[in-house]
């Protein structure tokens, strides 16, 4: 077997599926980098979790997450027959976004990381993996094609993502309520404690619209804020 450095990428390109050479600054390099960050940043948030239940799930994940990075990087084009991505993935990361979110004493709330070292690290990944959806977008937009399940993915990953987070935290006795740091009362949820009785991935429009209205007022109390109210994990 020959070394890994071949040195052809040495002038700033590399190859797709199929063979073809490109800029490493191209789109579609740039999301499947960004799903293969995704992919490490979870291995380690894996590593430090103690939760069998939740290292299994992002094992998982990380396994098909090499399917989404494949994906990208075959081209409409390519010699190489498309990688399927079936939706019944999308569906799975569904299904346990609805499970997670039903606990008792998840928090539907403004979050700030740091309360539990597993926790952070979930939540360092969720926003790798904002980004590599926002790469994906960035790549469509400019008129490349992909499998249709690729978009989807990300999105939903983000969302579970974040319950898993406050899952471990919940679990652990900690909170990292942002509105009980700064001890302002802000609008709270109709559900017991600092919950929200209807979940933002299942929420009718006119729901969607009130969740809308209560992010922005606690945007304002909470100001200054390091993202905006529309940014907050769920929202999409």
């Amino acid at each position: 077997m020959g070394s890994i450095a071949t040195t052809r990428g040495d002038g700033g390109q590399t190859g797709l599926a199929g063979g073809s050479r490109v800029s490493k600054s191209c789109l579609r390099v740039e999301a499947y980098g960004n799903v293969d960050e995704l992919n490490s940043a979870l291995g380690f948030a894996r590593s430090i979790c103690e939760e069998p239940e939740l290292r299994e799930l992002t094992l998982r994940v990380q396994r098909e997450l090499f399917q989404v990075g494949s994906a990208l990087a075959t081209p409409r084009e390519s010699a190489k027959p498309q990688v399927p991505l079936a939706q019944e993935m999308v569906d799975r990361l569904t299904k346990e976004v609805h499970r997670i979110e039903a606990l008792d004493g998840i928090l539907s709330d403004w979050s700030l990381p740091g309360e539990s070292t597993p926790a952070a690290a979930f939540d360092v990944a969720r926003t790798v993996c904002r980004r590599a959806e926002r790469g994906v977008v960035r790549l469509l937009e400019a008129g490349e094609q992909t499998a249709p399940a690729v978009l989807p993915y990300p999105n939903r990953l983000s969302d579970l993502l974040w319950l898993v987070g406050g899952k471990i935290e919940r679990d652990a006795g900690v909170s990292g309520s942002l509105r009980a740091m700064t001890g302002k009362e802000g609008n709270r949820g109709r559900g017991p404690g600092d919950t929200m009785s209807v979940p933002w991935t299942s929420s009718p429009p006119q729901e969607l619209e009130r969740h809308t209205d209560r992010a922005v007022t606690r945007y304002s109390l909470f100001s200054p804020a390091p993202y905006a109210p529309w940014d907050a994990p769920g929202g999409e």
